[in-house]
């Protein structure tokens, strides 16, 4: 065995797995189990390396295989091979107690599943009902990400020019080249059903969000659970701000207080959220998970094949100098270009609309008088489609600076985002606030920017995709129907479609589904939706959301109130487009929101200095202290910020951020394995010494017995 292999689990690698269960792989395809993963290869990919991939993917573990069980579409001429993978239930079972699923046992407890105390996991579902869709998903592409290289293997096979490194993730690298083409979880149809009609079709229900998490996972969920507490904890700010509008309150004690309950409110929630959040990780064991992020480099991590020193594998390797160097002399100066930019054409647009408004002054009439604000909204119409181009450029940079790990690359993206978002969404209300000091044009402006953006999201996310794909569908059913009908194309479309079977160059064979097999119609129709990217551009727009609503709390109560009221839509709409306009997206394991938590705190800290600033500038609160000057104004400003951040800083100390019954659980759980692990080590010690000493003791016996002589019978010997 050589180097690369010494260094595997020995376990992984000798032990006999039974992959197949009682399924016969080569026998009639519908006696597969339902189809998990769907993998589509790029058109024109070679022979070879088709062959050579199936054949790694449903190989032997011992041999460096994934297990898996492949079956094929039917192959149209011009089109990559799409395959359906899946997995016995005996793989299935195995890689779950690798992994370390947590599942409850029969007492209630969440603990590590085991294959050894199956019997201790089962519930009235049995076997087969033991693991849920989405972890038998995440089984999947796990076997397939941990298809590694070999020490034999040099080259990857039909493309000479790319190399393969011992203890490579060959899935990864394939989906890099794009080899891969997609690589998606399957949307069982009848529970996306059920799960759509209790979440965005029950408009005055409460999430289901135990079935969110188990049909797409912590990180879909705990998005979910976000924006629900956050909606939730926005109705007080909302109520107060509707009454002030009901009663016509505009008072400065009334704004005041409003002000610092805002401030105040933001901390709480914050606070409140932490709590939550470590809450819904207890409830759904990914608490107290190890996260090894330093072992396993990101997907798309690039560099040198390098032996790692901890792992013993072979891994890709870049020097952190590098990224550094990239982040700073090149992608910093690009952001702050484009935060240049975008500030710029904000000024513009102030330009346009103080043009408007002297026109309007001097020369008078309506049409002046609509056009005013017509600035201001083609502004925020901009400033969405910077959004979705500033997106696309902030992770192509991010990317390109390489960070090893998931959790630097989603840092350093997020800061970009929430930087450009801050200028390109907030810098404007700072211009009018403390530059034109123009109140009520503040108010305007926020409230155009606010009302206008959220309906443009909404109509973005959910009807647009749906309005494009309808209206694709069907010119391309169109252009089908023509080219059947034509002399010139008619032979192409009846004559007998190809699978990886037939292929005259296919060495590898695999399985291949009939064409009017259901599993083919569903998969073929998924394959035509988009990607679902992440949950990152949903939190930019809470984030942006968030920014509204309290940065200039204090001169638009209202805003609260419509947020809420986007929010009770957003809820429904992001639910819609992930049930119906996204293919599904694969499951992961998280228990926090991420980098997403800093910026929500960071902008808590900065509504503070607003706040505390405007009310330090309304001519109200001037009008009580004529005689104060300028500095002494300062002054005011900055007693009134340092205690009010001095109480949100209290306030963050105090609460603590994991409450009692969980802290108390996590003790609870560690003293029963404890307990368990010394009863263990006490049978075990008791055993081996018992063996040990029984030996010797009979040993000692044997040599001290009398040895007798038979004369007759030569020299014998007999113990008494």
């Amino acid at each position: 065995m050589d180097s690369f292999e010494e260094n595997l689990d020995e376990r992984e690698e000798m032990e006999p797995t039974d992959t197949d269960d009682d399924i016969d792989i080569r026998g009639d395809p519908a006696s597969l189990p339902p189809t998990l993963y769907v993998l589509e290869l790029a058109a024109g990919v070679p022979a070879a390396t088709v062959d050579w991939y199936i054949s790694r993917v449903q190989g032997r573990r011992r041999t460096g295989g994934a297990e898996l069980l492949v079956s094929a579409q039917p192959q149209l001429p011009g089109k990559g091979l799409v395959l359906h993978l899946t997995a016995s239930r005996i793989k299935l079972l195995e890689t779950a107690e690798r992994m370390e699923l947590r599942k409850k046992d029969r007492d209630g407890y969440l603990r590590d599943f085991t294959c050894a105390e199956l019997d201790e996991f089962l519930g009235e579902g049995g076997v087969d009902g033991l693991l849920t869709m989405c972890e038998k998903q995440r089984i999947v592409l796990h076997e397939l990400e941990h298809i590694r290289a070999r020490s034999a293997e040099h080259q990857l096979p039909g493309y000479p020019s790319i190399q393969l490194f011992p203890g490579q993730s060959v899935t990864r690298l394939l989906l890099q080249e794009g080899i891969i083409a997609q690589l998606f979880p399957v949307h069982d149809t009848a529970e996306l059903e059920r799960l759509g009609k209790s979440w965005y079709a029950a408009l005055f229900q409460r999430q289901p969000f135990e079935d969110i998490r188990a049909y797409f996972g912590e990180s879909v969920a705990l998005y979910f659970s976000f924006l629900g507490f956050y909606t939730t904890a926005l109705c007080g700010p909302a109520a107060l701000g509707l009454l002030q509008l009901v009663f016509s309150v505009d008072t400065l004690h009334e704004y005041a207080l409003y002000s610092l309950f805002n401030m105040l409110w933001v901390t709480v929630f914050l606070e409140a959220w932490k709590r939550k959040c470590n809450e819904l990780a207890y409830v759904w064991g990914v608490m107290d998970k190890t996260q090894m992020s330093f072992l396993e480099p990101r997907a798309n991590h690039r560099g040198e094949m390098v032996r790692d020193e901890i792992t013993g594998r072979y891994m890709p390797y870049y020097p952190r100098w590098k990224t550094l160097l990239k982040l700073y002399l090149v992608s910093i100066p690009v952001v702050v270009v484009c935060l240049f930019g975008s500030f710029y054409l904000m000024l513009v647009s102030f330009w346009a609309e103080e043009y408007l408004t002297l026109h309007r002054d001097q020369y008078g009439g309506n049409l002046a008088a609509v056009l005013i604000m017509l600035p201001s909204v083609i502004y925020s119409v901009v400033v969405l489609v910077l959004n979705q181009y500033y997106n696309k450029m902030t992770t192509f940079l991010t990317e390109w600076e390489n960070h090893r790990t998931q959790k630097q690359f989603d840092y350093y993206r997020v800061i970009k985002l929430a930087l450009f978002e801050f200028v390109n969404s907030f810098m404007s209300l700072f211009y009018i606030a403390f530059y034109i000091q123009d109140l009520e044009m503040l108010r305007g402006q926020l409230a155009v920017m606010l009302i206008i953006q959220q309906l443009v999201n909404n109509f973005q996310e959910a009807l647009l995709p749906i309005v494009i794909r309808t209206t694709y569908s069907k010119v391309q059913e169109k252009v089908v129907t023509k080219l059947k009908e034509h002399k010139l194309t008619r032979k192409l479309f009846e004559s007998r479609t190809l699978d990886a079977v037939d292929a005259d160059d296919a060495r590898v064979r695999v399985r291949t589904l009939e064409p009017d097999d259901p599993r083919v119609q569903d998969v073929s129709e998924q394959l035509q939706l988009e990607p679902y990217p992440d949950t990152s551009d949903d939190y930019l727009e809470m984030f942006v959301q968030f920014g509204y609503a309290f940065l200039f709390s204090s001169v638009f109560p209202m805003a609260a109130f419509w947020a809420v009221f986007n929010n009770l839509l957003e809820i429904r709409a992001d639910a819609f487009k992930l049930c119906k306009v996204y293919q599904r997206p694969p499951a992961k394991s998280v228990r926090n929101i991420g980098a997403w938590m800093p910026a929500f705190e960071v902008l808590g800290f900065v509504a503070v200095f607003t706040n505390c600033a405007l009310l330090c500038m309304s001519p109200a609160l001037r009008s009580l202290a004529p005689g104060l000057t300028s500095v002494e104004w300062v002054v005011v400003f900055v007693l009134l910020e340092h205690t009010l951040l001095a109480l949100k800083l209290t306030l963050t100390q105090v609460v603590p951020n994991v409450p009692y019954w969980i802290r108390k659980a996590i003790a609870s759980h560690e003293y029963r394995v404890r307990q368990q692990l010394h009863r263990k080590r006490r049978r075990e010690t008791r055993h081996r010494l018992s063996r040990r000493f029984s030996s010797k003791a009979a040993a000692v016996a044997a040599i001290q017995r009398p040895v007798s002589f038979q004369p007759d019978s030569g020299v014998r010997l007999r113990t008494h």
